[in-house]
């Protein structure tokens, strides 16, 4: 690291868990967000901020004015513009030292394979559940670590799928797609407390990084629930499913 760079992340460098080495591991990093929205704006903003080194940002989306209320990448000089330009250039603004590359596409198909292979960690900052389960098959194709959120009302959610071992669970052993998502919930339809996407997506920065730098206790096998209202969390614990259709082929490592 340089000097300014040295100066700039000195309070991680401070932390002992982390120091030098860990903050050289951010820097080394690559990380996908997929959704440049309520989720995504704080979760990227915490990434680059943090100093990872390169974030593909991707969304098919233009803002509007109702985002504005939550989705901090954009302001309102952004309105009409595609989300993913818009937060690349909010990102740079912050620090111009992250590579950002801004991908006004749905990623899905070969798009989405190629973009998790490329990626060293996937945030999935997504709204809906074919996008949240395609992007679960593409990480267990390629091993990838995950870090899905989820936040509608009030209420709020956040795992790590370490696919990276083989006794970690997938999104689809907690959240199986033959469930009827007829009534998938959508905020644009019910409304969702601003402040609510900012907590869940600083948590998906967060255990981002633990993961990219090797640090403490990911949730993995864990999901984290916050209902804002009352201001309480509320833990699920979960294992990896033997029947999952995605991950059920691996051989599961027994302790």
């Amino acid at each position: 690291m340089n000097d300014q760079q040295l100066l700039r992340y000195a309070r991680h460098i401070l932390l002992d868990e982390l120091g030098i080495e860990g903050q050289e591991k951010l820097l080394a990093a690559h990380a996908l967000v997929i959704g440049a929205g309520g989720l995504g704006s704080p979760a990227a903003l915490y990434l680059a901020t943090a100093g990872v080194g390169r974030i593909t940002l991707a969304d098919d989306d233009k803002v509007e004015l109702s985002n504005l209320q939550r989705q901090i990448l954009h302001t309102t000089a952004s309105l009409g513009r595609p989300k993913a330009e818009s937060g690349r250039d909010m990102l740079a603004a912050f620090n111009p030292e992250t590579r950002i590359d801004a991908r006004v596409a749905r990623l899905q198909g070969d798009a989405l394979d190629e973009a998790v292979a490329a990626a060293d960690i996937v945030l999935d900052c997504s709204d809906n559940f074919a996008t949240r389960h395609a992007i679960n098959r593409a990480c267990m194709h390629h091993r990838k670590p995950l870090v899905s959120g989820a936040a509608i009302r009030f209420d709020g959610q956040i795992s790590v799928y370490d696919l990276r071992r083989d006794d970690a669970p997938c999104y689809h052993c907690l959240f199986p797609d033959e469930a009827d998502e007829a009534d998938e919930i959508r905020c644009a339809t019910t409304g969702v407390f601003a402040p609510l996407v900012g907590i869940v997506g600083s948590m998906q920065a967060a255990e981002a990084m633990k993961v990219l730098m090797g640090l403490g206790e990911p949730l993995v096998g864990r999901l984290l629930q916050l209902d804002a209202l009352t201001m309480q969390w509320h833990t699920v614990k979960f294992r990896r499913d033997p029947a999952c259709s995605v991950c059920g082929h691996r051989n599961a490592v027994v302790s």
